[in-house]
C-alpha cells in the first residue's frame, strides 16, 4: 500500500546524518516486540524504555518512511469529533475523560520531548477552531459551552474578535489552549534513536510473518531472523487494512503542502493552530523556519496519486485556502503532497489487546490527532502490559 506521494517536506528537515539500524539477521527472545517504526510506534518504545521489560522494535522499511513523513504535526486534545457529541455518544464521563487523556498526552509529550536526543521543533500553540459558516456557529457556541463546565482552557470568539486578533472574517470560533506543534520526521527518530540508547533494540529493513506460537511466545519469521516474544504490538499505522475495516474504520486520502519561508506572518496571532468545522476541513500551522503547514481536501479513496500534476492541482487549492485568510506577498509552495488517514467509525482510536488473541495488542491511532492517540496509547499499553490499571482502556478496547 503506498501510504503518500508528492513532495514531503519533513525529511528535508533533518539535517544531521539520520541513524540507521540493522536488519535482523539472527533468533532474539524479548518480553515485547513493537511491529512498526512509525509515530505509534516510536512513541511505543519510548514508553516501553522506562521498563525493565526487554523491547524489541521491527520496520519493515526504514525508520519514520510511511506515515510519519507525512504527518504534518498538529497536537491537539479537540478530536475530528467535538466533545459535546462525544458526550451525546457516549456519555458525559467517558467522552470527557477521553479528552482529558489527550491534553495529558500533549502535556506529557512535552516532558518527553526534553530529554530526547535531538530537538524536534516542539512549541506549545493555542488552537482556534472557527465555524466555517453561519450554520455551524451555534455547534461552536455548545462545543465552547461544555469544554469550559468540564474546565478546559477555552475562549468564545464572536465575529468581531475574530477580525481584531486574526484580520479575517468568521461567525464565531473557539480559541482552545494546551496544544502544540512538532516535527513530526524529527519526533519519531528522536524518539526511536532515544530508546535504543536506553537498550531498546531496533531493526529496520526487517519484514516479520507471524509463525505461530511456541509455549509461552509467539514467534515471527523475518527473512534471516526470528523473534520469540511473549507480547507483541502491533503499531502499523493504516497498512492494518483488513483488520480496520473488521474493527470499523477506513482508510482515505488527504492533501498537504509546505510553502516557502516568508517573513510576513505578523498577522498570525499567537502562531495558533487554524482549523473549521466543515467536513472535510481545512487546516493550517506555521513552522520554525517561517513556513505554512496546510491541509484538507480529503477524499473517499484508499490510494494516493502518483500524477504530480494533480498533487499540483491541490496544493495550489490549498494555497489559495490560505490566501483566503491572510494577504501574504510572495506566497508559493514549495512542497505538495498526498497521503493516506484512517479515521473510525466513532472517532476514537483503538488501543488495547485483541479480545480473541492473548497478548496480541494494537496501537492504531485513528484519526486526525493519530500522534496524540497514540502517545494515549503507549502509557495506555505500558500499563495493560506490565498489569497495571489503565485509565481510559474500555474506552478505546478493540472490541467496544
Amino acid at each position: 500500500m503506498r501510504l503518500h506521494s508528492g513532495s514531503l517536506y519533513w525529511p528535508e528537515t533533518k539535517t544531521d546524518e539520520k541513524k540507521t539500524y540493522p536488519a535482523l539477521e539472527e533468533t532474539i527472545t524479548c518480553d515485547v516486540l513493537i511491529i512498526g517504526g512509525g509515530m505509534a510506534g516510536a512513541l511505543c518504545a519510548e514508553e516501553f524504555s522506562h521498563t525493565s521489560l526487554k523491547t524489541v522494535l521491527v520496520e519493515k522499511n526504514s525508520i519514520g518512511s510511511g506515515s510519519s513523513s507525512a504527518n504534518t504535526g498538529l497536537l491537539q486534545y479537540s478530536n475530528d469529533k467535538m466533545l459535546h457529541e462525544f458526550i451525546e455518544e457516549i456519555g458525559e464521563d467517558k467522552a470527557v475523560q477521553f479528552y482529558k487523556l489527550c491534553l495529558e498526552a500533549i502535556e506529557e509529550l512535552q516532558q518527553v520531548t526534553g530529554t530526547l536526543a535531538h530537538p524536534v521543533d516542539f512549541i506549545r500553540r493555542p488552537s482556534l477552531y472557527y465555524a466555517s459558516d453561519e450554520n455551524d456557529a451555534a455547534k461552536i457556541k455548545k462545543e465552547y459551552d461544555a469544554l469550559y463546565k468540564h474546565g478546559f482552557e477555552v475562549e468564545y470568539y464572536d465575529k468581531e474578535k475574530i477580525s481584531e486578533v486574526f484580520g479575517f472574517e468568521k461567525p464565531a470560533a473557539i480559541m482552545t489552549h494546551g496544544d502544540a506543534e512538532v516535527n513530526p520526521y524529527l519526533l519519531t527518530h528522536a524518539l526511536i534513536e532515544t530508546a535504543n540508547i536506553r537498550n531498546v533494540e531496533v531493526y529496520e529493513n526487517t519484514a516479520v510473518q507471524d509463525a505461530g506460537r511456541e509455549e509461552e511466545y509467539h514467534l515471527f519469521k523475518s527473512e534471516k531472523g526470528v523473534i520469540r516474544a511473549k507480547k507483541v504490538i502491533y503499531s502499523t499505522g493504516y497498512e492494518t487494512v483488513p483488520f480496520a475495516e473488521k474493527l470499523g474504520a477506513e482508510i482515505n486520502r488527504t492533501y498537504a503542502i509546505a510553502t516557502n519561508p516568508i517573513n510576513e506572518l505578523a498577522d498570525w496571532t499567537y502562531q495558533a493552530l487554524i482549523w473549521e468545522t466543515k467536513r472535510p476541513y481545512f487546516y493550517m500551522r506555521t513552522t520554525v523556519d517561517g513556513r505554512i503547514v496546510a491541509g484538507g481536501l480529503d477524499e473517499d479513496k484508499m490510494e494516493t496519486p502518483v500524477d504530480e500534476a494533480f498533487i499540483k492541482e491541490r496544493g495550489e487549492r490549498l494555497l489559495n485556502h490560505i490566501k483566503k485568510h491572510f494577504s501574504l506577498e510572495d506566497l508559493e509552495v514549495s512542497h505538495a503532497w498526498a497521503a493516506c488517514f484512517g479515521e473510525s467509525n466513532d472517532g476514537l482510536p483503538f488501543i488495547g489487546e485483541h479480545p480473541d488473541k492473548k497478548d496480541v495488542y494494537y496501537c492504531l491511532g485513528f484519526g486526525g490527532n493519530g500522534t496524540v492517540s497514540s502517545k494515549v496509547g503507549a502509557k495506555l499499553l505500558a500499563g495493560l502490559i506490565q498489569g497495571e490499571e489503565a485509565d481510559g482502556s474500555e474506552i478505546v478496547r478493540l472490541d467496544r
